[in-house]
């Protein structure tokens, strides 16, 4: 019986390990999402021994760098032959019928086959077996007591999209050959297939021009500013010597094309023109309208007035000449001129472009920026390159063969595609990566606007407006990353990771297969390979961020707590408590009467992740309370009206959020009504200062009190000198005086007025706090 029933166990727990296992759709975690994934029972695992089988020197390329990459998580030696082996192998067929990225990734216990026509196919389907591998293999050293284990499946896949970009600013700040090469890396690791250079720009020119050497020995060099903020350095001579800047050479740049072509990275050169071009013109004078010295801006430039002349010959020439050069390195049949946002002024005023409109019968500057690119486009066309220009382009009449790069929206790109021209859609709503993608107090300074993840992921080139001929001409989609405020190679990742991965999601995998919730699964296990990867990814997702409406007449808060990710485990603490896992969760929202330390976190598995939400909501004796303005603050930014001032709320880093009142050249000052004798010793006045923007402290700050609002008696006042600042800072101005038995206080903040560029001066007050 004892025998029996040992036999009988042996069998049961034979079986029960020989059980083949059968992997969920949840368990499969490839972004962007394959369009179609077929699960089956059982596995393959990968082993020292499994042979790579290739038939062409293609596939052995490409097998090649991938054994390279999995070596240094592996340790393995792996062979690559021609023969078919019995089993364990990983076999490469070449396919014409496929699309040119299409392929088939079969996975079966015994070997793996990936179809496809060529070498885009080939790489999408190592990559898509990538992911399939625990996150551990992007590791940079050999991990032990891992199986490498896969799931048997079929892929068939291939993208919506036939163009997926992504642009870097090397313009206004450089970045170098090694950190494109590894952007490279990364967009074929995310299935994307562009990457557009923008190589000019007024603050660098980043390209060696052989015929025009001055362009990179005095246009790709700026006087070092970087201590101030970019919107507010100052104007320089053009005999004052550049020290920060940069270029590529045409040797790095070839080599840079080159390996993009092993990951079918397509890199189109962007030669800005006929705006943004003042690198150009401080290299060489002639190409502006009046040849006036100017130097290579240390930053923010408005308007661009320093553009090239329209009019003369010899700008032409000169460009026809720079883009010879180009077009010898990059050998995409694309070639990006820019066309945006050029002020016309000078050729108003300019006789060389009052002459070209004459001899072109042309009505206006609009038309002329029209001949200057259409003229540029017959040239380039002649050498078998098409144009691609920011949707200006469109004014004054669009060139031929154009293609338009959407960014004011979607509207440009509209209008493109009805007159029959292929359109890239990257408006700055859902593709401008230089935005903010979390709660402003706790990101590094960028250029304004907001972008989060979610946000990118709702992104969709084609307009439901749009009928099917229409459709077709939307080529696909583009992150842009401009570099005003990313210094750093550290700080460009962290802008574009992890929303690159919500934008290749968008462009490839097919619309009706996309979904946030299953996405936010499935983008955790990417931060993991993102952390293995040494990618600064940014965790702004993470973010619990708060809303607060305040009841007046009650004098009473409502706080809300949420976050980007569906039915997110969020759990907080109110006072000193500590936040861990015996926190409550957040359901409803949370009213609040007195000062209290609000404490917030998502949490998953048990565990908070990303950065805390700490804030504070104070009361104080002026809450609710009436105030009445002596000056009047500006319509632009009238935060919540009469209250705003004393309802709580505080403004952030973004002077956008609707929690600022503001004023334009003039001083603040405002009475504060606490309807009875109140004992007072101390009043808070918060501000901003974000000198881009024109947005400055107070240089002083005057409270006065009162009994009868009539006779006013000055308690307590701060004076403040101007001083450069490079950051976006919140401040309270601290006034202290004995305490005293008060109904009236009268505070003025006195606005800078002169700033050092010249121009408006704002000032911003948020809560002003009574104690």
């Amino acid at each position: 019986m004892k025998l029996n029933t040992l036999i009988f166990a042996f069998f049961l727990f034979a079986f029960s390990c020989s059980k083949p296992k059968i992997y969920t759709e949840n368990e499969i975690q490839i972004i962007p999402k394959p369009a179609n994934i077929e699960i089956k029972s059982g596995t393959f695992q990968l082993k020292d021994n499994t042979k790579f089988v290739v038939s062409n020197n293609e596939q052995a390329e490409i097998v090649n760098v991938f054994l390279d990459y999995l070596k240094q998580s592996t340790g393995w030696n792996t062979e690559i032959v021609e023969t078919v082996p019995q089993k364990n192998y990983i076999q490469f067929i070449e396919d014409e019928n496929y699309n040119d990225e299409a392929y088939n990734l079969s996975i079966t216990s015994n070997y793996i086959i990936i179809t496809a026509k060529g070498e885009a196919g080939y790489l999408y389907g190592l990559e898509s077996l990538r992911q399939l591998l625990l996150p551990e293999v992007e590791s940079s050293n050999v991990v032990t007591d891992v199986d490498w284990v896969v799931p048997n499946l079929e892929i068939k896949d291939e993208p919506r999209f036939k163009y997926r970009g992504l642009m870097l600013d090397l313009s206004r700040h450089f970045f170098g050959k090694d950190y494109i090469k590894k952007t490279i890396d990364r967009l074929a690791m995310h299935k994307m297939n562009v990457l557009h250079l923008h190589l000019v720009d007024d603050q660098g020119w980043r390209i060696e021009i052989k015929k025009y050497p001055k362009l990179t020995e005095i246009g790709s060099w700026r006087v070092d500013q970087e201590d101030k903020h970019w919107n507010a350095r100052e104007s320089v001579s053009s005999d004052q010597k550049g020290t920060y800047g940069g270029f590529l050479t045409q040797e790095d740049l070839k080599e840079i094309v080159k390996y993009a072509q092993s990951k079918n990275v397509d890199v189109i050169p962007e030669i800005e023109m006929p705006a943004h071009v003042t690198s150009a013109i401080a290299s060489y004078p002639h190409l502006s309208c009046f040849g006036n010295h100017v130097s290579v801006p240390s930053g923010g430039v408005w308007p661009l007035t320093d553009i090239y002349c329209a009019g003369k010959e010899s700008t032409f020439e000169f460009l026809e000449n720079v883009l010879l050069e180009v077009m010898d390195i990059f050998p995409s049949k694309y070639i990006h001129i820019g066309g945006d946002e050029a002020t016309k002024t000078n050729w108003k005023k300019c006789p060389h472009c009052q002459k070209r409109l004459k001899e072109e019968d042309l009505n206006n500057v609009e038309e002329l920026q029209s001949y200057f690119i259409k003229r540029m486009e017959k040239f380039i066309n002649s050498h078998g390159k098409k144009l691609i220009g920011w949707d200006e382009i469109l004014e004054g009449g669009l060139a031929p063969d154009a293609t338009v790069m959407s960014w004011r929206g979607v509207k440009g790109g509209i209008e493109a595609a009805e007159q029959g021209h292929d359109v890239i859609m990257t408006p700055g709503t859902h593709c401008y990566f230089d935005h903010y993608q979390g709660p402003q107090n706790h990101e590094p300074l960028a250029i304004g606007g907001f972008t989060p993840l979610s946000k990118v992921y709702q992104f969709d080139p084609v307009v439901e407006t749009m009928n099917e001929e229409e459709a077709s001409h939307v080529l696909g989609g583009q992150a842009n990353l401009w570099a005003e405020y990313i210094p750093t190679e550290s700080h460009s990742e962290y802008m574009i990771f992890p929303r690159l991965a919500a934008l290749s999601e968008t462009l490839w995998s097919p619309k009706e297969t996309r979904n946030w919730e299953d996405f936010s699964e499935r983008i955790q296990t990417m931060f993991k390979r993102y952390k293995f990867l040494g990618i600064n990814y940014a965790k702004s997702s993470y973010m619990v961020t708060v809303n607060t409406e305040i009841d007046i007449e009650n004098q009473n808060v409502n706080l809300t707590l949420q976050n980007e990710y569906p039915n997110a485990d969020i759990r907080y603490v109110l006072g000193d408590k500590d936040l861990n896992l015996e926190a409550p969760k957040y359901s409803n929202p949370i009213n609040l009467n007195e000062t209290t330390i609000v404490k917030a976190s998502l949490f998953k598995d048990n565990k908070p992740i990303g950065n805390s939400l700490i804030d504070t909501i104070k009361f104080h004796k002026a809450v609710a309370k009436k105030v009445k303005y002596v000056t009047s603050y500006s319509e632009r930014y009238s935060g919540s009206g009469e209250f705003n001032m004393t309802n709580t709320l505080r403004g952030t880093k973004n002077f956008h959020d609707g929690k600022w009142q503001a004023w334009l050249n003039r001083d603040m000052e405002l009475i504060i009504d606490l309807d009875s004798l109140q004992k007072i010793h101390q009043v808070k006045v918060g501000s901003m200062e974000n000198q881009g923007p024109s947005i400055f402290f107070p240089t002083a700050v005057i409270v006065s009190i009162s009994n009868d609002d009539e006779s006013y008696q000055e308690v307590g006042r701060i004076d403040r000198d101007f001083a450069q600042n490079s950051e976006i800072e919140l401040k309270d101005f601290t006034i202290d005086f004995s305490e005293q038995e008060v109904r009236f206080i009268k505070v003025k903040a006195i606005n800078l007025k002169n700033t050092p560029k010249g121009g408006g001066s704002w000032l911003f007050v948020d809560e002003i706090l009574i104690e």
